[in-house]
């Protein structure tokens, strides 16, 4: 049941409570009937005419329904129309719902409406704008104005205007980008706009400049020519540069001069290629008269090519002009090319040559090491740097033969390349390296023979006037001698000098020994082994044929029995300190003798301070 009949259920129920409730007052007062019929009756006359009241008021609002259904009807089929939309049926459901649907969908049409005519407006400013600078005609879509255009119209009309926009970017692009290339063109050409259409591109507004075809194509035109300049301009620079650093070259100018011109060497514009051209008239004119220079120049550099391909003097005398003194510019030429053929020669076989320039290096390394090795005075070196030119002298012989294999390889795969086998100044490599080795071998001989002989010639020289005992000697420290030390050395050098003149005899005569000087004689028994030391600190030691001992110099006469040589006397220094170091203990003045701790180079240094003592 529905909610609507119980609640109508309830209100006769509500009637009846009602009429018993007045029934039962009316008992209970006594009312008459008549007046129970008379108030009954009013009471069901006031329940009808309220009940009339309510039903016309109803039946009131179900005609402005129906009105109201009625006219939205009408308006939704002209916004039908107009909008190009299919006619809407709405017809089912209560009055209600279809006046509630019929206001709705007309107020949706009227919206939509609205905006159709809005956008229609936007897009037809648009499109003129868009015209305006593009120089086309409008969109004609829609010829009357006040026609609500379709969906699928105002589609086509966004289309259209999107592809002019882009079409406006486009051109306003490419115009932007030949303005700027234009202009930079001027600049370089260092051109003023002559023309109407040169003055709106060069100095009117990018938003304001018409973006026609023809405008576009008139730019292009424009640039290319201005471009054709350009290069044309920057061709010619480029060969006067090239041109002016080859004379700088050639006529070896100074860095001021060339820097003078810096500011030219970089750009191209018009006032850059006069000032090239300047500079090119000028060079020329010192061409010509330095074209000698230019071809000794030339002929120099061609020198160095000539070393570094490693040709012969035939090879090179094959080039005839480098011998004529006839110096024009038909010889400059054949030099140039000449030179050119000499590079490209040493450019395509660089590895090669550079390989027997290692090779070279090496082996005059090799041989400074071979001397180094063959010098006695690098034994005087405490540095550590024999072993260190040994290991490189190792190491460098076997670079040396790696080498040699490796450019072994090499002149095979240029023998097969050029058909004739690599010459190294007039001869074969591989023969070249043997000569080398060859000398070197002979060269090392030669050096023992010699040695060999020297020693042969010292041998005898010692057979005939004794041996000379080298006696190393230690170096002297400066500034350790206290006084007392240096006055005790002063005191003792006559001592030891006498010694000396004693112990280093001649093979000549020599007088008889005095009996202090007996102390320092001794028998030949054992004698010493020679040992190495410096020449200069061994000159004591070595006797002199044609000088006279103390004993001749006193007029004493020279017996037979004491002239002996020196291997008779004290032999080594150790012996000739132990001997020294008695006297000094003997009753004698020997105070100031300091022991042995004297080397031969003080005895050098104190003979000259003092006069000879007496105690000897």
């Amino acid at each position: 049941m529905r909610r609507s009949e119980v609640l109508s259920a309830e209100s006769v129920a509500c009637l009846n409570t009602a009429l018993g409730c007045l029934k039962n007052i009316w008992e209970e007062i006594g009312i008459p009937e008549d007046q129970r019929i008379q108030r009954t009756e009013a009471v069901k006359n006031y329940i009808k005419g309220l009940l009339d009241m309510m039903i016309l008021e109803e039946e009131n609002l179900r005609k402005s329904l129906r009105s109201s259904i009625e006219k939205s009807r009408k308006e939704l089929d002209t916004l039908c129309r107009e909008l190009q939309l299919s006619p809407f049926k709405g017809d089912s459901g209560t009055m209600l719902q279809v006046d509630k649907d019929l206001r709705v969908r007309v107020e949706a049409l009227m919206k939509q409406k609205s905006q159709r005519m809005q956008e229609l407006k936007d897009l037809r400013e648009q499109d003129q704008d868009l015209c305006d600078i593009l120089c086309t005609d409008s969109f004609s879509l829609i010829p009357d104005a006040h026609t609500v255009p379709s969906l699928q119209q105002l589609q086509h009309f966004r289309q259209h205007l999107a592809s002019l926009a882009a079409e406006k970017e486009r051109r306003r692009s490419v115009f932007v980008g030949l303005k700027k290339q234009i202009i930079l063109c001027m600049e370089d050409l260092e051109q003023l706009p002559d023309t109407s259409f040169e003055r709106d591109v060069v100095h009117e507004d990018e938003d304001a400049f018409c973006l026609s075809e023809e405008n576009i194509a008139s730019l292009r035109l424009l640039l290319s020519t201005l471009e054709k300049r350009k290069a044309e301009t920057a061709e010619r620079c480029g060969v006067c540069r090239s041109r002016i650093r080859e004379l700088w070259d050639r006529l070896e100018l100074c860095q001021e001069e060339r820097d003078a011109l810096h500011q030219h060497m970089a750009s191209s514009k018009k006032r850059n290629l006069e000032a090239l051209q300047a500079e090119l008239s000028r060079l020329e004119e010192m061409k010509l008269g330095r074209i000698r220079d230019l071809i000794k120049g030339i002929r120099l550099e061609m020198a160095s090519y000539w070393d570094l391909c490693f040709l012969s003097a035939e090879e090179q005398q094959a080039f005839i002009p480098y011998c004529s003194d006839d110096f024009t510019e038909e010889l400059l030429a054949v030099h140039r090319a000449e030179l050119q053929q000499l590079k490209q020669r040493y450019e395509a076989h660089r590895e090669l040559f550079d390989s027997v320039r290692g090779w070279e290096d090496s082996w005059k390394l090799f041989l400074e090491l071979e001397k180094k090795a063959t010098d006695p005075s690098r034994f005087n070196n405490r540095g550590g740097n024999l072993l260190k030119e040994e290991k490189q002298r190792t190491d460098l012989l076997k670079s040396l033969t790696k080498l040699e294999k490796k450019l072994k390889v090499q002149m095979e795969a240029w023998t097969e390349q050029e058909g004739q086998e690599f010459l190294v100044r007039g001869h074969n490599f591989l023969q070249f390296v043997e000569a080398h080795w060859e000398r070197h071998r002979t060269e090392k001989e030669r050096e023992k023979l010699e040695r060999h002989l020297k020693k042969s010639r010292q041998t005898e020289e010692d057979m005939l006037y004794g041996t000379v005992k080298r006696t190393p000697s230690k170096h002297k420290l400066p500034g350790n001698n206290t006084p007392g030390k240096t006055r005790k050395l002063n005191g003792t050098s006559s001592t030891l000098r006498s010694a000396l003149g004693t112990l280093c005899l001649s093979p000549g005569p020599r007088p008889a020994l005095t009996a202090s000087k007996a102390l320092f004689a001794r028998t030949p028994g054992r004698p010493g082994r020679p040992r190495a030391g410096l020449p200069e600190q061994n000159k004591e030691n070595v006797s002199n044929p044609n000088r006279k001992d103390v004993g001749a110099a006193s007029g004493s006469p020279a017996t037979p029995q004491r002239n002996v040589s020196i291997n008779s006397v004290a032999s080594t220094y150790s012996e000739f300190a132990r001997d020294l170091s008695k006297v000094s203990r003997s009753p004698c003045n020997m105070g100031a003798l300091n022991s042995t701790a004297l080397t031969p180079v003080h005895w050098e240094e104190k003979r000259a301070e003092r006069p000879p003592m007496s105690g000897f």
